[in-house]
């Protein structure tokens, strides 16, 4: 019975271990049964999704970048074919042994290592990357005839962006280069489908309008879909779709003046901006010194890094667009506009010049202390005198001035279509308090107001700023925003869109207050600053002369140039209107450190007016000249702008080349 009863309760042992295995089986089943709903069943579309991913492999094809040309089609910035030496690290096997063998054939550097590693951080293993690039002939001739020794090697030809003209235009087209962590980032903060569509780019623009027009000038990416192995070993390719080049920039620049006045600078600094009064298009846009572009391209050495960026000459700076600079007597005629506006002064208010202002016990000098006499409205532009404008900014105030002045565009952004513009200073009161932080800093002394009416003190500036505003001047009030790019062209089409002109709120001027100060500028041509440099001139124009001080002086100390490092001299400036009666061009010229406005400045404003009006580039004799500095008008036998072709430029395009511009740069990008 016992033995009975001991038989039971093992059974009941038994049965029950039996119980909790078969529910522990059943729960892993039903466990299961769940994963494999949940898998097939809810998250179906997204693992078959990663599934195909892992099969297909979508490789990004880089579009062509689009060109630059400028107003008569001359090609500024291209793309040109060159061999490089690329690798598939999926076929290559140990990367390391495979490029020390490949260094004993072609010229292999450690820069080329590095940028190689970096690539293959940031790509697929079936991509193919690029080791060396720019391979000549013969090191192309030397791999292919040991090409079976490297699986996964190959030669390629790639599209690299070329600046046929070196450093003309440096600044305004700005240069291309490899895309940094920084950019990188902010491109991954960009939409989706802007984000993808730099899939596999390396390259993007740095400055000038290769940067403003980014994404125009990038194109579409294109895409290939390969099958690849469990390896990641492309199979077959399924398909593709082609890659849109990038838009051409149609400029409203001529390159042939721009690179004449770049020539006409020579080695001194300085910055020249022309603008189209009508519509606000930049006829030069001229920073010195320049950079070749080139060097960026695919990544700058240090050595020309070095040398670009430690320079006194500050060549990167660009100028026209960044350079600030005191406006000197260039800003009389605005003063004088202001005048008129707010009525503090008449036309034929009548000044007593002697040479000298004093205010509060200091003395404001005239250049050379000669006084002038009796000078109204019309003879304080024509023989630019200083007394004239320190009395009347003393009239006037600092608020004032910046109330009547700031509507021809002076401390604000003008707008052009590049990146990187500074506002410059219109000073106020309100601004100083703005600026500084110390409270006796922050106050406004009267004395402070007296400088200011002949452009100096806090006055700063960019020549494109001068020149906006002086197109304002000549068009009688109308304002336009500058810009460099006419129209868009789609080469893939062929359309063209035509940028429209940005036509800002125009100034009520009165037609006889223009007149007025027009007429003055004439006469600083005919009798003032700069009659020695528009000497027999066949057209009329207005200009004005400045001097701007680099440095300051103290009061009981004279200006000498010969005494003063060449850093420190004074800036000489010029703006300038042409023709008189209906203007078409309006500039302003800054070359640092040479002087008065008349020496320097004024020489190259009449070569531009005589390129543009007359269609006339200086003599050899005449260039010279006007690069040494000497006020003269042209000398020698002018020769017509049609048969001139600048060192490096193209002769000009003939009637048959202009007329079908879209094939020929169609070609250029293939």
């Amino acid at each position: 019975m016992t033995e009975l009863k001991d038989v039971e309760r093992e059974l009941g042992r038994f049965r029950g271990r039996l119980l909790a295995a078969a529910a522990f089986v059943l729960l892993g089943f039903a466990l299961l049964a769940l994963r494999l709903v949940h898998l097939q069943v809810l998250r179906h579309e997204e693992l078959a999704t990663q599934a195909e991913a892992n099969r297909i492999a979508v490789v990004p094809v880089v579009p062509n970048r689009g060109l630059i040309v400028d107003r008569h089609g001359i090609v500024l910035a291209s793309n040109y074919s060159a061999y490089t030496l690329e690798v598939t690290p999926a076929r290559a096997g140990p990367l390391e042994p495979l490029i020390d063998a490949l260094a004993q054939v072609v010229e292999i550097s450690a820069r080329d290592r590095k940028r190689f590693r970096r690539l293959q951080e940031e790509s697929k293993s079936f991509e193919s990357l690029p080791l060396r690039t720019k391979l000549s002939e013969e090191e192309v001739a030397r791999f292919t005839a040991q090409r079976f020794r490297f699986p996964g090697v190959e030669i390629k030809a790639r599209l690299f962006r070329n600046y046929p003209l070196g450093e003309v235009g440096s600044h305004l087209l700005g240069y291309i280069g490899r895309i940094n962590p920084a950019e990188k980032k902010a491109i991954e903060d960009w939409p989706d489908e802007e984000q993808s569509n730099y899939r596999g780019t390396e390259s993007i623009g740095k400055l000038g309008l290769e940067q403003a027009y980014e994404r125009d000038l990038h194109g579409t990416t294109g895409f290939a879909e390969v099958e690849t192995s469990a390896g990641g070993r492309p199979v077959r390719m399924l398909r593709s779709q082609d890659a849109t080049p990038g838009q051409t920039l149609n400029l409203s620049i001529d390159i042939r003046l721009q690179a004449l006045v770049e020539q006409m600078f020579g080695d001194r600094r300085g910055a020249l901006v022309a603008l189209d009064p009508r519509n606000g298009e930049v006829l030069a846009f001229v920073s010195k010194p320049t950079f070749d572009p080139n060097l960026f391209v695919d990544g700058i050495d240090a050595e020309n890094w070095k040398a670009l960026n430690e320079s006194i000459d500050k060549p990167l700076l660009n100028r026209a667009l960044r350079g600030t600079y005191p406006p000197g007597s260039t800003f009389k005629p605005f003063m004088a506009m202001a005048a008129l506006i707010s009525g503090k002064r008449a036309p034929g208010t009548v000044i007593h010049d002697g040479g000298s202002f004093n205010f509060g016990g200091h003395v404001f000098r005239s250049h050379g202390d000669v006084g002038l006499g009796a000078v109204d409205m019309t003879r304080s532009i024509v023989k630019s005198s200083n007394v004239y404008y320190y009395s009347l900014a003393n009239e006037m105030g600092v608020d004032l001035m910046h109330e009547m002045l700031a509507p021809f565009g002076f401390g604000q952004l003008t707008g052009i279509d590049l990146e990187g513009e500074v506002t410059g200073v219109l000073p106020s009161t309100a601004w100083k308090r703005r600026t500084y932080r110390k409270p006796e800093q922050q106050r406004w002394y009267a004395g402070e107001t007296i400088s200011l009416g002949i452009g100096q003190g806090y006055n700063n500036f960019t020549m494109l700023q001068l020149a906006s505003a002086t197109a304002t001047l000549a068009s009688g009030g109308k304002r336009f925003k500058p810009h460099l790019v006419r129209e868009i062209e789609d080469l893939a089409t062929h359309g063209r869109q035509p940028l429209a002109d940005t036509v800002l709120p125009p100034l009520p001027l009165r037609p006889e207050h223009v007149a007025l100060v027009l007429n003055a500028m004439y006469g600083v041509t005919q009798e003032g600053t700069s009659t020695r440099v528009f000497a027999g001139a066949p057209y009329r124009s207005g200009g004005k002369t400045g001097t701007a001080q680099a440095v300051g002086i103290r009061q009981s100390e004279r200006y000498n140039a010969a005494r003063l490092e060449e850093h420190k001299r004074d800036h000489s400036l010029y703006i300038a209107l042409a023709p008189l009666d209906a203007p078409t061009v309006a500039l302003a010229v800054v070359v640092e450190n040479a002087g008065f406005g008349a020496a320097a400045a004024a020489p190259i404003a009449r070569r531009v007016f005589d390129y543009l009006l007359l269609g006339q580039v200086p003599s050899d004799e005449d260039m010279a000249a006007t690069r040494a500095g000497r006020s003269v008008a042209p000398t020698g036998t002018p020769r017509r702008a049609e048969d001139f072709a600048l060192p490096g430029l193209p002769p000009p395009p003939t009637a048959i080349e202009a007329a079908a511009p879209a094939a020929e740069r169609t070609a250029l990008l293939r």
